[in-house]
This record gives C-alpha cells, structure tokens and sequence, in this order.
C-alpha cells in the first residue's frame, strides 16, 4: 500500500516536468513566461515565488475543499492564493528590493496565474493533501525548468551573458531582439516545435473537419438509413400539402 502511494506521490511530480509542463505542453502562464525571461535571476526570482504560492495554495485548497460551498469555491480559491502572493511581495519588497522592483506588476499578478488557479480548480480541489503537494512541487518544477531554458537562451542571445555575467569580451555580436518581446515569442516558438516533436503531440484537429469526417462515414456505413430519412420526409412534406 505504502509502495502504491509513493509511485502515485513520485508520478505527480514527475508528470508536471515533462508531460504536462504547464508552459511547454499546457500552454499557461504565458505571460510571465514572455515577459520576464529576458535575464536568468528574473526567471528564478519569479520561478521561486510561483513555486512557492503553488505549493501552498494547492495544500490549503485541499485542506479545505470540504468546507468551501461549490458556488463560490473559485473566490475562496483567489482569497487563499492572494494570501500567499502578498507575503511572497512583502518578503520580496524587504530582502531583495532589486528583484522586486525588476519583477514589478508580475508579482502581483500571480494571483491570477492561470497554473495556479487552474491547479487549484482542477486537481487540489478535488484529491488529498499528499497528491496537491505532489502536483504542485511538479508543476512548480516544470514552470522553473521552462522558465529557465528560455530565459537562458534569451540572456545568452541577447546579452552575450549568463545571470548577469559577460561570457566573454568578443567573440559574438549579440542579437538585442531576443531581449525585447519579439525574441521571447521566437524563443518560446521553437521551444515549443522541439517539444511537439519530442512528444509527437498530435496536430490538433479542426471542429469542422472532424463534424465533415463523421458525417462522411455516417454516408458510407448507413446508405439505406439515409434513403428512409429521406422518404419519410418527403410523405411527410405530402401530407402537409
């Protein structure tokens, strides 16, 4: 029994890495991603404060996930997490005011953090203490791993630095497009290509073309079902007039 919960707790941090990297494979939280991925000590100051609000606003929304009325469980999801994001400010404004002010808005802005409430919403408000902490520690991890890959590539592109330190004196003329906005997408653009490729994620298939496919084989496999519809509308028609 012990041996089946620690697969489940190891596989709940693991599949937010890789599989279900919520920047990479899930396609949230984007807008941190892009806005502060231009310097690696940007990425783990924001790294370590969504980790942090994560974490614990995943184990407390779990704790009292049987006390909150369904109706209004989603503001009691944002109370509980902008708890959390304003101590994360408050330490952050007190010991380390130069990433504060560098992050600026961005802290604020975890309260609405589509991982964070949607990890709330979706897996903490719904399983044990033991599997909300598990999944937060992995969606943490996968959003810093993300984070730092982009944020790297930028720095180093961009700045010919690495966490602030020059790589060297010559040897390359850095690209100051990929420390502005058009770089991140660029950036975050071909990471995504790599990882679809990796996964061999499936092109997504269109409304349209999947409604034209099912009728197609509807046509092929059901001729003399069609032919009756069509007979018992046309009598039907008859009768009218």
């Amino acid at each position: 029994m012990r041996k089946g919960r620690g697969l489940s707790f190891a596989r709940e941090i693991t599949k937010g890495v890789i599989r279900d990297n919520p920047v990479l494979v899930l396609l949230i939280g984007l807008c941190p991603t892009l806005a502060v991925t231009s310097r690696i000590t940007d990425a783990v100051g924001m790294s370590a404060a969504a980790a942090f609000v994560l974490v614990s606003s995943n184990v407390i929304v779990s704790l009292i996930k049987g006390v909150i009325p369904r109706k209004i469980r989603i503001p009691c999801y944002i109370v509980v997490i902008a708890t959390f994001v304003t101590l994360v400010q408050m330490v952050m404004a007190a010991y380390f005011p130069d990433l504060n002010e560098s992050l600026g808005i961005f802290i604020p802005l975890i309260v609405v953090n589509c991982i964070i409430l949607g990890r709330a919403e979706a897996f903490a408000g719904k399983n044990g203490v033991l599997a909300s902490l598990a999944d937060g520690i992995g969606m943490s991890v996968g959003f810093t791993a993300a984070l730092l890959l982009i944020s790297s590539i930028r720095e180093v592109l961009g700045s010919w630095s690495l966490a602030g330190m020059p790589i060297s004196e010559t040897g390359f003329a850095p690209m100051a497009v990929m420390i502005m906005a058009p770089g991140a997408f660029i950036v975050v653009a071909v990471i995504l290509g790599m990882m679809n490729r990796l996964l061999k994620t499936p092109p997504p298939v269109h409304a349209d073309a999947l409604a034209n496919r099912e009728i197609s084989l509807f046509l092929a496999a059901k001729p003399e079902a069609l032919k009756a519809a069509g007979k018992q509308e046309a009598s039907g028609a008859g009768e009218e007039a």
